[in-house]
């Protein structure tokens, strides 16, 4: 059994009578049957918990010079108000990681709770601070050498190297850094007005998979297989239209509270999905805390989604699946269909399945190359 103590004494305990205003929690919420570090409690044993939450408020690397955001308690002070549909996912929260003297002092802590929580097989709920956040995030699989892939959620692509701000520039080093872990990245609902032309092309060098925010509106459900064959997702809430997430002061335009939703419903669905960061939140822009009550909803949807994805049957249960054999520009292969849930895999030359979609299968049931077929190639 791991010994979460030596993580403790990174941490900070909720005060649950602040969140509740001393009012308490009904039958039937999350409040009454989360496990939960509190000040009245010791450190939790988290043996049965599956996915955990974590607060980490940091955000100087944004250069917001009063470094310590309360977001992760207006978060959960919302969340915890919603009701507990998914009793077959078992959900603790451990508290907010404490404030270094330099903000790479509260990195440090974060990576050192997340990486200790993902080795002892849980799924890591973050809850920031500033999106730079996700370069811990990654770490936190990189010190174990695991080479993974990551999607990301934001309006802009952090990849401004001319910018002095951490939060604009961390994917620099997350996708170049050496040594690097990353086999794959997938950036989801960019504003291309505020991209350059030019960093689109170097994502597509790298073979990294950008897709505009227009295109994944019109197509969401596309999107459950690349969530499906990532590791982890990291998600600004910049990429959330203003009139669902008021504290998104950058666009009025992007996801709607439901996209958002639904995003990370098939995050939560996804076998390989380990780690959720939402960043960007700044209480003290918010209106009426409609910022934060989209983002709890937007935890509980990753509940929903892991509580659907346990139903799934693994690849190699046979009898779970539908076979479909076919053959297109000369090459053979396999697709399958989940009879549980509907989803679908299709087979590479190297014989491993990646995850995909009914539209892939209907491409080369009519002899075209699925795009997403290609691109796996690129990369293999």
């Amino acid at each position: 059994m791991p010994d979460y103590l030596n993580i403790a004494d990174f941490l900070l305990p909720v005060n649950i009578h602040e969140l509740n205003f001393d009012e308490g929690y009904k039958d039937g919420q999350i409040g009454k049957a989360i496990t939960v570090y509190s000040e009245y409690e010791d450190f939790p044993d988290l043996d049965e918990a599956q996915v955990v939450l974590v607060g980490c408020g940091e955000q100087r690397g944004s250069g917001l010079v009063h470094g310590q955001s309360k977001a992760p308690d207006i978060i959960r002070r919302h969340f915890y108000s919603l009701f507990y549909w998914h009793i077959d996912v078992n959900i603790a929260d451990i508290g907010n990681v404490k404030a270094g003297s330099l903000y790479t002092d509260s990195y440090a802590a974060l990576k050192t709770v997340v990486h200790e929580l993902l080795n002892d097989g849980k799924t890591v709920i973050i809850l920031g601070g500033s999106h730079d956040l996700t370069l811990t995030q990654y770490y936190a699989y990189a010190d174990d050498k695991r080479i993974i892939e990551s999607s990301c959620v934001d309006a802009l692509i952090d990849l401004n190297i001319s910018s002095q701000g951490r939060h604009e520039n961390f994917l620099m080093e997350m996708l170049t850094g050496e040594p690097n872990y990353m086999r794959h990245y997938n950036h989801i609902g960019f504003q291309s007005f505020y991209v350059h032309p030019k960093m689109l092309e170097t994502m597509d060098k790298l073979r990294f998979d950008c897709y505009r925010v227009g295109h994944v509106k019109e197509n969401i459900e596309e999107m459950e297989p690349v969530l499906r064959n990532s590791n982890f997702l990291s998600f600004d809430i910049s990429a959330i239209a203003n009139a669902y997430a008021p504290a998104n002061i950058l666009s009025p335009n992007g996801f709607t509270g439901e996209e958002a939703c639904a995003l990370m419903r098939y995050a939560g669905m996804s076998p390989n999905i380990t780690s959720v960061g939402v960043y960007g939140y700044d209480p003290l822009l918010d209106q009426g805390e409609m910022t934060a009550k989209q983002i709890s909803h937007m935890i509980w949807y990753v509940l929903d989604g892991r509580s659907r994805g346990r139903r799934e049957a693994g690849l190699d249960e046979k009898d779970s699946f539908n076979e479909y054999h076919m053959a297109f520009a000369e090459v053979d292969t396999v697709f399958l269909q989940s009879k549980k849930t509907g989803r679908w895999w299709m087979q590479l030359p190297d014989k491993n399945f990646i995850a995909c979609s009914y539209k892939d299968y209907l491409l080369a049931s009519s002899n075209e190359i699925p795009e997403r077929w290609l691109r796996a190639q690129e990369r293999s």
